[in-house]
């Protein structure tokens, strides 16, 4: 059977695309397609709960989500992971449309704002989950041992106060008469993924190959559980609060038992530009797509109009000869080395408006210098 619908305080979808397995259509038309998913493979079946509605929104960068044209295998590799409640690894050159894609599923399938989940070498994973204030909750501690006057609370929590209760009254334990340990934890986009909503949301984990070795395998465990404890409040006699999310400081959520289960698996959807190799453990647990260049000049051209449209195009609607040519020339450089679609993008905004002063051959210097190589071989040929 469907997974529970959310409540109905969510703005109701356009109607559905014509009927077919496939959920994510790639059309970018909001519809209530996901209504029509299945329930998960008996190994892939979560019970979070009490179940929670995607708080209402977009999905947080509408000009990506509308503008972005997916491949046929990007939709089916989007589909399959929706299905399976796997995680997507999205490889291809920069500039291809990996996080895009995320916000172009979010926005056609009503799932609400993107998780977004940057990665560098210094990020771990308790990062993505939670994190914890405990020096704030000492100083509130402190101030309120001594009647809310201030005094020299940080040098007595330091010490541990006269009582020697100054650090232990505020670390991860209950804490004093009426601390709120809520106010001390905000769970991480990872970590709000993973909250019992009844539709799946969309976290995006972008660049993951620029992640510390180990990441990859600790989020295995995460992905495979579906669910995640946070420590400072399971040790807690009473371990329930309603902590900040991701998503907003103010609308809390009720964390039960210290323990966090997803109900929806989220769609992951994790971008890599290829630096590194991954373990076949974690490859096998992923749905895989490679996102390729524009094969032809008409495709190229579509991209650039659906970004450009309403700048550059004439009355008419044809783009002018001067546009053509920047997408031409950038279309047989690429055989000289790596360029990104956005380069190109960038270009032609500054072309069209340079022109109106500027003679054409300035200009399409201007192109070339607007749309270097990116790797430091094909830019040293280039310059000789």
């Amino acid at each position: 059977m469907p997974p529970p619908t959310p409540a109905s305080s969510d703005p109701p979808p356009a109607a559905s695309p014509p009927t077919s397995w496939q959920i994510y259509s790639g059309t970018r038309t909001p519809h209530d397609g996901i209504t029509r998913l299945p329930a998960p493979p008996p190994w892939r079946t979560f019970k979070g709960g009490p179940p929670l509605s995607v708080p209402p929104g977009d999905s947080g960068n509408q000009h990506a989500a509308v503008s972005y044209r997916p491949s046929a295998d990007a939709v089916r590799q989007v589909n399959a992971a929706l299905y399976l409640r796997r995680p997507l690894l999205v490889t291809g050159a920069p500039g291809t449309g990996k996080s895009s894609l995320a916000y172009a599923v979010a926005h056609e399938l009503g799932l609400g704002k993107v998780l977004h989940w940057p990665i560098t070498s210094r990020v771990t994973l308790r990062d993505g989950l939670y994190a914890y204030d405990p020096l704030t909750r000492l100083y509130a501690a402190e101030r309120a041992r001594h009647g809310g006057t201030g005094g020299d609370g940080a040098g007595d929590a330091r010490s541990g106060g006269a009582d020697g209760g100054g650090a232990a009254s505020a670390g991860a334990g209950d804490g004093p008469a009426g601390d709120d340990i809520g106010d001390y934890l905000r769970l991480g986009p990872l970590g709000t993924a993973l909250l019992p909503f009844a539709r799946p949301r969309v976290l995006l984990v972008d660049e993951i190959d620029k992640s510390d070795i180990d990441l990859p395998n600790d989020l295995l465990t995460i992905f495979e559980k579906g669910s995640y404890e946070l420590v400072e409040l399971a040790r807690r006699a009473a371990p329930t609060a309603r902590v900040m999310t991701a998503d907003s400081t103010k609308d809390r959520v009720e964390i039960r038992d210290g323990t966090v289960t997803c109900r929806a698996f989220p769609l992951v959807v994790m971008t890599s530009n290829g630096e590194r190799e991954f373990p076949p453990a974690f490859l096998r647990r992923c749905v895989t797509v490679d996102l390729k260049q524009p094969a032809t000049l008409d495709e190229l051209t579509a991209i650039v109009r659906e970004h450009l449209d309403p700048v550059v195009a004439d009355a008419d609607g044809a783009l002018p000869a001067g546009i053509e040519d920047v997408i031409q020339r950038f279309f047989d450089r690429r055989s000289g080395g790596l360029l990104a679609n956005d380069q190109l993008l960038n270009a032609i905004y500054m072309c069209h408006h340079a022109a109106l002063t500027e003679p054409p051959e300035s200009v399409a210097k201007l192109a070339d210098q607007v749309m270097p190589f990116l790797t430091a071989e094909a830019a040293r040929s280039d310059d000789a």
